[in-house]
C-alpha cells in the first residue's frame, strides 16, 4: 500500500480511536437525561459519576505517560480500545448505579493512563516536523466528524429503543461497536513502533528535579490556570443538553442534536482559533483574553434571555459557547510557547498543568449537580454565572501571559541594540 494513504488511513483510526474512547465516560454530554432517568440517580449522582472518573484520571497522567514511553504506542492504543469496549458492554448490561461508580474509575484506567500519550506520540511519528500542523489539523477535523457520526448513530439507535432503558442500552451498544472497530483498524493500519524504541537511558527518565524547578516557577500556575479555565468552559458547555429540555421545553432528541453539534462538529473549529492565533492576533494570549471575555460575555446573555423567546432561537444562541468554547480549546496547550517554558521541561509542564487543568472533572459536575437538584431550574442561573466568572479569570491569566511576553521582547531587543 502507499504510504501516503497508509499514512492517512492511520490518521484516520486514531481519529475514529480518539472520537469514541471517551464517548462512555462522558455519555451525559448527549444522553443526560436518558442516563438520569434509565438509572432512577439525582443530578448530583450523574456528577459523582464523572469524580470517579476525575479521581482515576488525576493519579494517572504522569505514570501513563512515563509507561507509554516505554511501551508500543500500538500496543497502548489497542489495549485502551478494547478495554474500554469491554466497560461499555458490562455498563450497557447492568445500568448499576454502584457498579458503574467503579466502571467509571475503571475508564480511567483504559482511557487516560496511557491512551492520550501513546496517541499523541504517535501522530508526532506519522510524519516530519514540517507536517505536524497538518496531521494534527487533520486529526482534531477527524476526530470531530467520526464522533459527530457515531454519536448520531447512538442518538438513532436510542429512538429504536422501546423504553427507556433499551433507548439507552442501543446508545451504548453503538459506542461499543465504534471503540471495537477502532481497535481493529488500529490493529491493521498502526505501525508497530517497537524497532524505534531503544532502552531508556538515564537523560529520559522522569526528572523531579524539573517538578520542583516548575512549582517554583510563578507562570507554570498562570499557564495551568488558563487549562482550567478552558477546560471549564468547554465541558460545562454540557449543561445546555439539560437546560434545553427542562427550561426551554424541546425533547431530549432535538437537544441531543445541538449537544452533538457543540461537541464534535464544532472540534472543526479548533483549526481556525489556530489561525486567528497565528495569523489574525499573531499571539495565542491576545487571541485567548478576546475568546475568554467572549464567552464570558455569551454566559451572561444566556442568563438575559427573556420569558417567550423562540425556543430554536434560544437553541441557537446556546451553540456560541460551544462555538468560542473549542475554539479556544482546541489550541488551549499552544500558550505554552509564549509562557517562556524551557523547551526542555515542557513535557512535564504539561503534566503539571494537565493535573490541574483538569480537576473541573474532579468536583464541579457534582457541584452543578447539587445546585440543580437543591434549586430546580434555578440551579442554571448559579451555573451561568459561574462560568461567567471563569470566563473573566481566564481573560486575566491570558493577560498576564501576554504581559510577561511583551517585557521579555523588550528586555530581548534592549539587549540586542546594546550588543
Amino acid at each position: 500500500m502507499n504510504n501516503t494513504i497508509k499514512k492517512y488511513l492511520t490518521i484516520f483510526a486514531l481519529s475514529l480511536s480518539g472520537g469514541s474512547i471517551f464517548m462512555l465516560p462522558y455519555i451525559k454530554y448527549v444522553f443526560y437525561d436518558h442516563q438520569i432517568e434509565v438509572m432512577g440517580i439525582t443530578n448530583q449522582q450523574s456528577g459523582l459519576l464523572l469524580s470517579m472518573y476525575a479521581i482515576g484520571c488525576m493519579a494517572l497522567y504522569i505514570p501513563g505517560g512515563i509507561i507509554a514511553d516505554r511501551f508500543s504506542a500500538k500496543k497502548c492504543i489497542f489495549w485502551s480500545l478494547t478495554s474500554t469496549t469491554v466497560l461499555a458492554l458490562l455498563y450497557a448490561f447492568t445500568f448499576n448505579y454502584q457498579l458503574s461508580l467503579v466502571i467509571w474509575l475503571l475508564l480511567a484506567v483504559t482511557t487516560c493512563f496511557v491512551f492520550w500519550t501513546a496517541l499523541m506520540k504517535t501522530l508526532r511519528m506519522a510524519g516530519s516536523d514540517e507536517e505536524q500542523g497538518r496531521i494534527f489539523g487533520i486529526y482534531y477535523a477527524g476526530n470531530g466528524i467520526t464522533g459527530a457520526v457515531v454519536n448520531s448513530l447512538a442518538l438513532w439507535a436510542s429512538t429504536k429503543g422501546a423504553d427507556p432503558r433499551g433507548s439507552l442500552f442501543n446508545a451504548v451498544m453503538v459506542m461499543a461497536a465504534a471503540t471495537a472497530i477502532a481497535a481493529v483498524l488500529i490493529k491493521i493500519f498502526l505501525k508497530d513502533d517497537k524497532e524505534d524504541r531503544a532502552e531508556s537511558d538515564d537523560s529520559e527518565k522522569f526528572d523531579f528535579g524539573a517538578v520542583t524547578t516548575l512549582i517554583k516557577n510563578p507562570i507554570v500556575w498562570i499557564f495551568s490556570l488558563i487549562i482550567f479555565c478552558g477546560y471549564s468552559l468547554y465541558s460545562s458547555t454540557s449543561y445546555f443538553t439539560p437546560y434545553l429540555t427542562d427550561v426551554v421545553g424541546i425533547s431530549p432528541e432535538q437537544s441531543g442534536v445541538f449537544s452533538i453539534i457543540r461537541t464534535y462538529v464544532f472540534m472543526l473549529l479548533a483549526p481556525i482559533g489556530g489561525f486567528l492565533a497565528d495569523k489574525v492576533f499573531k499571539s495565542t494570549s491576545k487571541w485567548f483574553m478576546v475568546a475568554f471575555t467572549v464567552l464570558a460575555i455569551l454566559f451572561w446573555g444566556v442568563l438575559r434571555i427573556p420569558e417567550g423567546t423562540n425556543p430554536t432561537l434560544i437553541s441557537i444562541i446556546t451553540l456560541l459557547p460551544g462555538a468560542f468554547g473549542l475554539a479556544l480549546y482546541g489550541i488551549l496547550f499552544s500558550i505554552i510557547g509564549e509562557a517562556k517554558i524551557p523547551v526542555t521541561v515542557t513535557a512535564t509542564a504539561v503534566g503539571i498543568a494537565s493535573i490541574i487543568g483538569y480537576t473541573p472533572d474532579l468536583f464541579m459536575s457534582a457541584m452543578f449537580g447539587t445546585w440543580l437538584d437543591k434549586y430546580g431550574n434555578g440551579g442554571y442561573g448559579y451555573i451561568f454565572t459561574f462560568l461567567m466568572f471563569v470566563g473573566v479569570v481566564g481573560a486575566a491569566a491570558s493577560y498576564i501571559i501576554r504581559r510577561r511576553c511583551v517585557k521579555l521582547e523588550s528586555l530581548v531587543a534592549d539587549r540586542e541594540k546594546q550588543a
